[in-house]
């Protein structure tokens, strides 16, 4: 993907199907894959998994190299220190744009192709499967393969380039696989082609790769080839013509490979989908049980070469953080239910290339676990508590997943079961007694409890005592509009923003929710709401009604007033 990662293909606006509000679900229990006789790229897959990304730094585009796109200079530490964490693959990909010569050669420039190698023999020292590919050149020109005004300039520097690349790495380990093209899509440069063409020039693409591959010596008879669907993406005509691709080779050697960020509204808290609810849910089924179908299930391995979520680019904290990890618990457990690899997707804000430590130690220890065994959870992670109703007890909902509770902590303190709390048919309840010793003070959150179960992650849940938020009058402009708030101790899900006849106001104008960072962001440290001068561009003048749904339930109204470039509220 590209340093803020581009949404390709997945999602047109105006026919997204989604439902709000929905109730939780236990999610979908997978059909674990039984094979007698794994074969060749099935076992190849299974060995690559769990996989990571070093992604932004060969990929990006720039005249400073691999550091064109603030990553640093990866380093042989770096490496030894994916492999501590338990990754048994990574993935590199390399960008030829803007590293190459003039044709008819299309000469890789020297120093980075050595430098690329040099990382790669750094990763395939540490025992990790390795796979090399053609990243950001899919859009910055290889889109123009075969297109019909392109005269085959492209294809011929596609040609040249897995050519030397073939060569380059052809006497290397069968731990190195080669992947054609990341993200494929296709146009002419006059414009758009439809769909069954883009799938025939992919065809076409991976011919040619494949061709060049085999014919290259070395190992590369019998190198592991990756081949993308059109976009990377998962549906039933996409995988049907890959599938066709590959069946037609009759090479062993051969995997499938599509791209998973989660059901879109999810991935980048947009339309009201704040929680991993039964829609997300079913997506993510789908998706694998599709990709299951049409590849694993008559034999070619699958690896989902990048998955993660959109919203990591913006903001860390746009999806609710007991949600994302519900997330990454169940697409580990489901994929690999089905077969199916996975390589995560890291673009240098996940695991620090510098200190070599977690920006979210909680996502990792429940990524290691879930490469395992399953983890429970309650329904959410987050509890309010206002100060008039500290006294009632408070029930949480688990999602066991075949595991069974052990016991609940604070910190070194083990509650106890029928004094502290209660259990009974996988609900807890938290006495009122017990959780009116933390309403008191600030607001905030004021202590943490620890779930442990027979299996799995702990499950924490933060006891958070608030009251309601206070909005305030604001005046400003449509590129420094900042609505002051004094959240007392909650936490902003997502916005409305509606017009006087109820329509969406605002970008994404299909849905009333809008997108979190592209069209508000909170700031609980200087209490403020930002609404971004992205948001305006899309708005009319007039009265915009603003809901603001907070985790705690409550939904606050504010009015605003936009003329021309100037905002007020009402």
């Amino acid at each position: 993907m590209k340093k803020t990662k581009r949404l390709l293909m997945i999602f047109t606006a105006c026919a997204i199907a989604f439902s709000t509000g929905l109730a939780k679900t236990e999610p979908v229990k997978a059909a674990t894959v039984k094979c007698n006789t794994k074969t060749i790229s099935q076992k190849y897959s299974e060995a690559m998994e769990p996989g990571w990304n070093l992604g932004n730094s060969f990929d990006s585009v720039g005249s400073a190299g691999e550091t064109s796109w603030g990553n640093p200079v990866v380093t042989k530490k770096l490496i030894k220190e994916v492999k501590k964490q338990g990754f048994k693959s990574i993935r590199i990909p390399f960008t030829a744009f803007g590293r190459v010569g003039a044709a008819p050669n299309y000469t890789i420039d020297k120093t980075f192709l050595n430098r690329y190698t040099e990382v790669v023999d750094w990763a395939l020292d540490e025992g990790l499967y390795v796979m090399v590919n053609l990243h950001h050149d899919s859009w910055e020109w290889a889109n123009y393969i075969n297109a019909d005004d392109d005269n085959g300039v492209s294809m011929a520097e596609y040609k040249a380039v897995w050519t030397q690349l073939a060569d380059n790495f052809k006497k290397y380990p069968s731990k190195l696989c080669f992947e054609s093209i990341n993200e494929p899509s296709f146009k002419n440069h006059s414009g758009d082609v439809s769909t069954e063409v883009q799938m025939q020039r992919l065809a076409a693409v991976n011919t040619e790769f494949r061709n060049i591959v085999r014919n290259s010596g070395g190992k590369n008879s019998t190198r592991m080839l990756v081949l993308p669907t059109l976009n990377t993406n998962n549906s039933d005509d996409r995988c049907e013509s890959l599938y066709n691709t590959i069946s037609g080779f009759k090479d062993p050697n051969i995997m499938a490979t599509f791209h998973y960020y989660g059901y879109w509204p999810f991935s980048v808290n947009i339309a009201g989908t704040t929680t991993f609810d039964s829609t997300t849910v079913s997506d993510l089924t789908s998706s694998f049980n599709r990709a299951y179908n049409h590849f694993t299930a008559k034999g070619i391995g699958v690896v989902t070469g990048e998955y993660g979520l959109l919203a990591f680019d913006s903001s860390s904290s746009a999806i609710e953080h007991g949600e994302l990890l519900k997330y990454f618990e169940y697409i580990n457990y489901y994929a690999k239910s089905k077969g199916i690899s996975l390589m995560l997707w890291d673009n240098g804000n996940l695991f620090s290339r510098t200190n070599y430590s977690w920006s979210d130690p909680a996502l990792y220890n429940m990524l290691k676990s879930s490469w395992k065994e399953r983890s429970s959870y309650s329904q959410s992670d987050m509890v309010f508590v206002k100060a008039e109703d500290s006294s009632k007890d408070i029930t949480m909902n688990l999602t066991l997943n075949g595991n069974t509770l052990k016991a609940i902590y604070n910190g070194k303190d083990k509650l106890s079961l029928g004094k502290d709390y209660t259990y009974s048919n996988g609900a807890v309840t938290l006495k009122g007694s017990y959780v009116s010793k933390f309403i008191n003070g600030s607001y905030g959150t004021k202590t943490t409890l620890t779930l442990k179960f027979s299996k799995g992650e702990p499950w924490n849940v933060n006891i958070n005592y608030y009251k309601t938020p206070e909005l305030s009058q604001a005046t400003g402009t449509t590129s420094n509009f900042n609505i002051p708030v004094a959240f007392n101790g909650s936490k902003l899900s997502t916005l409305e923003a509606v017009y006087a006849d109820g329509s969406g106001a605002g970008p994404q104008g299909w849905t009333t929710y809008k997108q979190y960072t592209d069209a508000f962001v909170p700031n609980y440290s200087t209490n403020l709401l930002t609404l971004t001068p992205n948001f305006f561009n899309s708005c009319n003048d007039g009265v915009i009604t603003l809901k603001l749904h907070f985790q705690s339930g409550e939904v606050l109204q504010y009015n605003i007033t936009k003329n021309g470039t100037t905002v007020k509220s009402n």
